[in-house]
């Protein structure tokens, strides 16, 4: 009887004699082990099948918060979903979310934060910052109808001399000081009302009208203060600056900081005093 090496042609004649030769050439054909038990097979086929037939999976999905392991996604869910493991998870509203701004946007909601920041000229209250900016620059406030975007950024650029959150510009100008704009019959280009400044193309004259008098093409005058990270984010409107900063996605600061920084701010611009990196709490 020959005895035949596990890896190459040659023949033995005995066990002892071929197992020499695969130890001297390391001619030992390759084993797969079951990923739980000791058994070892000569092809991952065989392997699978062992592992498949008796359950002997190796636990692969990861818990998102703790360090448990389970054979399948379903076993993983059912408990996260139990002890609230997941890794984008609201304790108090027991919901579990996409990613981490998502998560961070629900904390920042009117559920969790409620609305206790007033405008400073009316009764309306709202949930941020960047609402109150907002109400303000679309000249929604009834205590104060002639504010409006043109206007709080004047008021902004007279009360930051040293471009904390304003930009440096030669010259500065919005469509506001110069009237309204009003779109005429020669934006229809023969399928829809089409802006000539971007291209885009609006299903009627009012929805062309309401995007040409938006803050798509004014000049970005306020800037992320956020020197640490060099962020350079500029925004068209004091309510897009806020909202970035209450995303907390260049990491300059907690919400909690972009409120007392915009209180900063309207107290600045009721008292006309000039502002600085420390109104503005962010540190």
């Amino acid at each position: 009887m020959d005895f035949q090496c596990q890896t190459c042609p040659r023949c033995f004649a005995s066990w002892v004699s071929r197992n020499q030769h695969m130890d001297a050439l390391d001619h030992w054909a390759p084993t797969y082990e079951c990923e739980t038990c000791t058994r070892e097979f000569t092809s991952q086929h065989a392997a699978n099948q062992h592992m498949n037939a008796v359950g002997h999976w190796a636990p692969k999905i990861e818990c998102d918060t703790c360090t448990k392991l389970f054979p399948t996604q379903d076993a993983a869910n059912i408990h996260m979903d139990a002890l609230g493991h997941w890794e984008h998870y609201c304790h108090s509203c027991d919901r579990k979310f996409m990613g981490e701004s998502n998560l961070r946007a629900h904390l920042n909601s009117r559920i969790h934060r409620g609305t206790k920041l007033s405008c400073p000229f009316c009764t309306h209250s709202f949930v941020s910052p960047s609402g109150v900016s907002h109400h303000l620059e679309t000249g929604s406030c009834s205590g104060a109808p002639n504010l409006n975007r043109a206007s709080v950024a004047r008021m902004i650029r007279q009360i930051d001399p040293h471009h904390a959150i304003t930009t440096k510009q030669i010259e500065w100008h919005t469509s506001d000081d110069e009237g309204e704009f009003f779109v005429t019959n020669a934006a229809w280009n023969g399928v829809a009302s089409e802006c000539y400044m971007c291209h885009r193309e609006f299903g009627s004259a009012r929805a062309l009208t309401q995007h040409v008098n938006s803050p798509a093409h004014e000049q970005k005058i306020y800037r992320c203060p956020n020197r640490r990270a060099e962020c350079g984010r500029e925004f068209t409107s004091l309510a897009g600056l806020f909202n970035h900063l209450e995303s907390e996605s260049c990491g300059l600061t907690r919400f909690e900081k972009v409120v007392q920084a915009q209180r900063s701010l309207t107290d600045a611009m009721m008292g006309k005093r000039t502002i600085g990196y420390s109104d503005l709490t962010f540190s």
